[in-house]
């Protein structure tokens, strides 16, 4: 993928804050005393939908009404937090989302995609086949698929990082989470518009490691999911086009177990008094893994709190360690 400039993302940036303000980034204390290092924390939780992805909807959203402006809706699959995003951006400019998710998804992001007046469908067991089924829904009904990757979505998560790379470009070590890589490749967008060079280290669920595997073998590897707690990691096949900016621009790529993303969801909650899901509180589990490794320990870091759309049953278990 061309990777935008930073007049790029200054264009991208003044779609996405026709719709939301810029978010904050804050050190905590108790986060910094926890990690033994200055952090940044981006609260990605604080958009309008609760989650980065929403910046990467209103883009793209904006980018197709005008390219297409004849577009009779758009269709997507996603276990949540990209559907809210495309829910959000498409009722904006009067379009009808169709949202696949599979059975047994997110009853709290499910309900808030339909209060953004999105269609739902729940179909297959894993967000391959909710997939599948879209593009047949997209190829019946003469919608427009959204991929779950492309170079719009990128461009408006990206703006997120420029706001905490402009504010604190001395940062040593950036760590993003990866589900389908839109939010490390919008890392590795900023970072290089900036002229930045500190290292990115991805982050995957223990239980769906297909970008760490593929990170490792240099090449795509399938891998099953099997993660509770992190749903916003769980993918099966890397997109190609994001692999190929990991494997270009990526320091490491690092596993952290839904144990461990417990633990970080649980110190958010303490440090900081805010509510991350799991895999918005991803990069922090790393980050506590990390400063075990005499490599990493010591730099200061900038990650971001991806999004806080736990349902409230799921919060209470890991809260009380459950």
């Amino acid at each position: 993928m061309h990777l935008p400039t930073s007049s790029d993302l200054d264009a991208a940036g003044a779609t996405v804050y026709a719709a939301m303000p810029p978010t904050p980034q804050y050190s905590w204390p108790l986060l910094n005393e926890a990690l033994g290092v200055e952090t940044w924390i981006k609260h990605e939780n604080h958009t309008p939908t609760g989650a980065f992805k929403v910046r990467g909807g209103l883009v793209y959203v904006d980018a197709l009404a005008r390219r297409l402006p004849g577009v009779k809706g758009i269709v997507l699959a996603t276990r949540g937090n990209h559907g809210l995003s495309l829910a959000y951006a498409a009722r904006r400019h009067g379009l009808q989302a169709t949202i696949v998710v599979p059975h047994g998804n997110s009853t709290e992001k499910n309900a808030g995609m339909r209060a953004l007046g999105a269609r739902l469908i729940e179909h297959g067991n894993e967000f391959q086949a909710s997939r599948e089924h879209a593009l047949m829904l997209a190829e019946r009904d003469g919608l427009h698929m959204v991929p779950s990757y492309h170079p719009d979505l990128v461009a408006g998560v990206a703006t997120a990082w420029m706001e905490l790379l402009r504010a604190h470009p001395g940062l040593e070590l950036l760590l993003a989470p990866i589900g389908q890589g839109s939010s490390i490749c919008a890392a590795i967008a900023a970072r290089n518009a900036l002229g930045l060079k500190m290292p990115i280290i991805g982050v995957v669920s223990q239980h769906a490691l297909a970008y760490q595997l593929s990170f490792r073998a240099r090449r795509s590897v399938e891998s099953p999911v099997t993660t509770v707690l992190a749903d916003g990691l769980a993918c099966r096949v890397p997109d190609p086009d994001s692999l190929a900016m990991i494997l270009e621009h990526v320091e490491d790529v690092v596993a952290v177990s839904d144990e461990q993303v417990a633990a970080a969801m649980r110190l958010y909650h303490r440090a900081t008094h805010n509510t991350a899901e799991g895999a918005g509180a991803a990069a922090l589990a790393a980050a506590l893994a990390l400063q075990q490794d005499p490599a990493w320990r010591g730099r200061s870091i900038g990650l971001p709190l991806t999004g806080g759309n736990v349902d409230t049953a799921m919060l209470a278990g890991v809260l009380h360690g459950a």
